[in-house]
This record gives C-alpha cells, structure tokens and sequence, in this order.
C-alpha cells in the first residue's frame, strides 16, 4: 500500500518536490505496522487523503519598494489537514520557498500539531519575497499586499498563521494590522503578534526553549543524564538556534557552536550569546565572521572551505547536537562524524534538518535522535496558548506560558517513547512520533466521515 501511495505522489507532483516525497516517504515507512493492523485505514483511504492537500492557494504579490518601482513575487498558503481543529502552520519569506517547500512544511506540520494534543490541523505558507537588504517601509508595504491576497483565506475558526523564516514579531505586526484594516475584526487570526496587542509573552523563544526541555526530559528517561557541564554542538543563528543556546546555557551546557549561510564560529569557551544576538538583530543580520573579529579565539569557517559536502558545525567532539537551522543540512559523512565524536543524542530544532541515511546510520550506532515534529513543536504550543488568550482575552504572565510549555514537551516525549515502545520500536523516536500523532489524526478523520 505504501509503495503504490509514493508512486502516486511522484507521479502527480513535480520533479522538484523532492523535500515533500522525502517527508511523506518516512512517515508512511513508519506507519506500515500500524496501517496493515486495522482495516479501517484501507476503508476510508487515510492514507491517501493524509498525503493529498486540502487546498493549494497560489496568488500574486505587488507592491512598490522606496524608489518606486513595482516588484511582483509569489505568494502561497498550503492548507493541509483541519480535522483536529483550524489549519495553523507559519508564513516563511524566503527566496528558496516554493509549493513544494511548503507542501513538506505543511505536512510535517499536520503531526507535529497532532503531537502537541492541541485543537490544531496543519498548514503552511509564505512568498519568494526576501527581506534582507529591505527597509522597514518596504517589508511594511509587502506584508501590506501580501495580506490583500491572503485575508479571504483566513480566521481565527479558519486558518491562524505565525512566523517562520523571515518572518518575526515586525512582520506578523504589519500582516494584523492589515488584515484589521481589510476586515474590521480584532481577532487572533494571526500568532506571534507583538504583545502590544494580542501576542503572547515568550513566542520568540518558545521553540528554541521546547527543543531543550524535550532534550532534557529524553536525556533523563533514556541515559540517566543531565545537560548541566556537556558539551553541546548547534547549528544556524536564528531565532531557534539562539533561543536553544540561551537555554541550554541555562541549564549549564556549554555550547561551541553556531553557523549562518556563508560558515560556521567555533568558540571553545562557549558562544557569546549577547554578542550573537547582537550581530544577528533583525535591524543588522551581520555575518558570523564579525563574531571572529570581537573573539579573535574563536575559529570562523567558511562554508565553503570545508571540504567532502560536509558541515563545519558537526565536526567538533560534543555530547549532543542540535540541528537549527534548515532542511537536510546534517548529511551521512555528517553523522559519522558526529558518531565519530562521540554524540550520544542528536535533537532537531529545524523541520527535518537531518537526511534520511543520516537518521538510518544514527539510529543504528545507538544515537538517540528526536525528529523536528517532536523536539520543535514548542512553537506552535505557545501560538496556540496565544489563541487561548485572545479568545478568552487574558494575558499570561511568562512564567505560566515557560511552565504549560515545560510540561506540554516532557508530555510529547513521554507520548512518543511510550508508542515507539508499544509497537516494538524502542528508542525510535521517529516512529514513535509519527505512529502517535497519526493515531490522533486518522481518528478524527474516520470519525468526521468523507
């Protein structure tokens, strides 16, 4: 069932949505022991219509940057499964975003959101449109119109988008206050707002921050360990990567590294975390060779320097890693290394940032791996307690929301280890992870009917 549900896929989608074959191919490898156990699947075709979008919205963006030239970029929202609740997912601003970008995003996002128990289906959108080099008042009148496009799409019961790549509190501020303009209605439509009017307090960290409470709660259960002195290895410079170096800080790691597009900063006395923050501040976005040039000790690669299709930032001897920064970034000669090291857990913070021969030879050699849909759900939790407190117009304190965000990821964990165990695969945190969130979803989807 499985093979002919891939070679459907393949057929009916173009050649370049390899990121989306990839992600659909490992989760239905994972869910063979389970589909062939209840004939249900197969009556109602779940498979099929897990893997087939609800909707694919494709619209033009114009809009006129500070010279007074018009620009047209592409706009898109992915609408991919609402059976647990209204369709939530990011909006990403990025040269490299396509439908088939998104349609991967968006379905990871279907059982990442499954994972969390929340009331929320799976979706995804964004533009080619990069904000680097732009002014304020440019990315201002972009979010303007991409919104005039997006709005009729969207709604606090309908489809609630947050931030991605590209897009932060300042964008998801100027995509509000258009929608408020279009549609008169003060709603939680979006998440990630800026707390001045609905956002919720630590959604900038909330990612980052699940990332290393799953990591810790895993670590615990599975080896008995702690963080507090171990060596810890993470890549990007994000708004995921820098909050998980915040708190693996917090909890008494040392982390040696972080990388951008163009290399990678190794500081063996731990990064700087206010320094990168300061050269990373969405008014700058400074490249890491600036790091080297305020900590001379510190060692900068170039990406392009280092050598056998590798990554600098998985090269160094580490007791865990911490994949932050985009899909398939962590390769085979990457994990080797890693293995070669010394790793004992690889967690991921970016959506499926490891290749699938990489988490073959992981799993394999002993290295606990947690998947993005797990280890990163922290985001979308805490865009969702933003919905709760817009519906119910409260405000929590930071403590409240650092407290349910705690609590919710070491639930995610137990509830994957504890599959994964149920269905013979032990430690398999991939499977455990696609087997429970699929469980919750297909139920739902039989229940409603076709």
């Amino acid at each position: 069932m499985v093979e002919k549900i891939l070679a459907n896929l393949e057929k009916s989608n173009c050649a370049t949505d390899t990121t989306f074959i990839q992600a659909v191919s490992e989760v239905l490898h994972s869910l063979e022991p389970i589909v062939n156990s209840d004939p249900r699947y197969d009556t109602y075709a779940i498979l099929e219509r897990l893997v087939t979008p609800d909707r694919v919205i494709q619209f033009k963006v114009q809009w006129v940057d500070d010279s007074n030239r018009v620009h047209v970029n592409n706009g898109y929202r992915i609408q991919f499964n609402n059976s647990l609740g209204p369709y939530k997912g990011g909006l990403r601003f990025h040269p490299s975003v396509s439908i088939g970008v998104l349609k991967f995003l968006a379905f990871e996002q279907i059982f990442k959101n499954s994972l969390t128990g929340l009331p929320i289906g799976g979706a995804k959108g964004g533009s080619d449109f990069d904000p680097k080099g732009k002014s304020d008042f440019e990315i201002m009148k972009f979010c303007r119109a991409f919104m005039r496009e997006l709005h009729p799409y969207i709604g606090a019961r309908i489809d609630v988008p947050a931030g991605d790549i590209g897009v932060g509190a300042r964008e998801i501020g100027y995509l509000f206050g258009e929608y408020k303009h279009i549609t008169r209605n003060y709603d939680g439509v979006l998440s990630g707002k800026p707390y001045a009017f609905g956002g919720s307090l630590m959604r900038p960290q909330a990612t980052g921050f699940g990332v290393v409470y799953f990591a810790r709660e895993m670590l615990k259960e599975e080896l008995q360990e702690s963080l507090e002195g171990k060596i810890c290895t993470v890549s990007g410079a994000g708004n995921v990567a820098i909050h998980t170096i915040e708190k693996l800080q917090q909890f008494g790691a040392i982390v040696i590294t972080c990388s951008d597009s163009e290399g990678t900063i190794y500081d063996s006395r731990g990064i700087d975390l206010q320094l990168l923050k300061s050269l990373k501040d969405e008014g700058k976005r400074l490249s890491l060779e600036n790091y080297k040039a305020a900590i001379p000790s510190a060692v900068y690669t170039k990406k392009a320097d280092y050598p056998n299709g590798g990554h600098s930032v998985w090269s160094f001897p580490c007791f865990a890693a911490f994949p932050c920064a985009t899909q398939n970034e962590l390769n085979e000669s990457d994990a080797k290394k890693l293995i070669e090291n010394g790793c004992v857990a690889v967690v991921e913070g970016a959506n499926m940032p490891t290749e699938t021969n990489a988490i073959e030879l992981l799993q394999r050699e002993g290295v606990l791996f947690s998947p993005g849909k797990a280890s990163n759900a922290g985001g979308v939790a805490v865009s969702e307690f933003e919905m709760s407190q817009n519906a119910s117009m409260e405000k929590w304190d930071f403590d409240k929301v650092d407290r349910k965000l705690d609590e919710l990821m070491r639930q995610i964990y137990k509830r994957v280890a504890l599959t994964a165990k149920e269905y013979g695969r032990e430690r398999n945190f991939v499977d455990g992870a696609n087997i429970a969130a699929f469980k919750r979803v297909a139920e739902a989807m039989i229940l409603e009917g076709v």
